[in-house]
């Protein structure tokens, strides 16, 4: 049977890591249409390759055999690990990176925590301004980029220059891909519909939320929820993913219990 089960990092990655998960495949392939969330996942087959999949634009589809067991970190823009090329040169890529990794899952998942702690302990600082970009563009923060560039002290070029190389996408970018991820957080937080959901979530009205689901998605909001909207149509419960993007943003409605 699939199964997919999100929790917390370890508190000492939470400023860099989102989410960790598990994902184990049952005995058909599993078809896996990762989405854009403005940061990295490292995703590692147990048993098998460890790949790096960089920032996403739009949907990337991958098919998972059967009997696999995977292993993910989701990373907030602006704090990847350790990377193999620069950012901008991994937009839209999975790279395979050395590495191979065995045992339980639990196992697998308390090592790889462990070597991204000792590797963050040994890298440079990721770029402050970075964060504060990150947190100034989350849902619910009304918010123009040639002002947010002014409040940091910046030229709207070279805000952009630092977005690109620290994120991997513009600031307006990862702007479009925030709001659409503060809507899936709102979905999974218990909603009234698509409608107050576009609304909530920034958008000027249903249709604006139709078009950017379906260019960051290719599906439409009903498609990619499942026709409840309270979980995507795979039937994974990704409240562990979200409740940490709710407590960044600035909306005034519904928190997640």
């Amino acid at each position: 049977m699939d199964s997919y089960v999100e929790r917390s990092p370890q508190p000492e990655l939470a400023d860099a890591v989102r989410t960790v998960w598990t994902q184990r495949t049952g005995p058909a392939p599993h078809v896996q249409r990762h989405l854009p969330t403005g940061g990295v996942e490292l995703h590692v087959r147990i048993g098998g390759h460890t790949q790096l999949l960089g920032p996403l634009t739009g949907p990337m589809i991958e098919v998972i055999p059967p009997h696999t067991v995977v292993v993910g970190v989701r990373f907030w823009p602006g704090t990847p690990p350790p990377l193999p090329a620069p950012m901008d040169d991994l937009v839209d890529r999975r790279v395979t990176l050395d590495g191979r990794y065995t045992g339980s899952s639990e196992h697998v998942l308390m090592a790889l925590q462990r070597h991204l702690l000792h590797e963050f302990r040994r890298a440079a600082h990721a770029d402050p301004l970075m964060w504060e970009t990150v947190r100034a563009l989350m849902p619910g923060r009304s918010i123009a980029i040639d002002g947010l560039a002014d409040r940091l002290g910046l030229s709207a070029s070279q805000l952009r220059r630092r977005c690109l190389q620290a994120v991997g996408l513009s600031p307006k970018a990862l702007q479009r891909t925030l709001r659409f991820q503060g809507f899936l957080a709102l979905a999974q937080a218990g909603a009234d519909g698509v409608a107050d959901l576009a609304a909530q979530a920034g958008y000027a009205d249903q249709p604006h939320l139709n078009r950017e689901c379906l260019r960051l998605t290719g599906l439409t909001p009903r498609q990619l929820l499942g026709g409840p909207v309270d979980r995507c149509a795979c039937g994974h419960d990704h409240s562990a993913s979200y409740r940490p993007f709710l407590a960044l943003c600035a909306f005034r409605s519904r928190q997640p219990a």
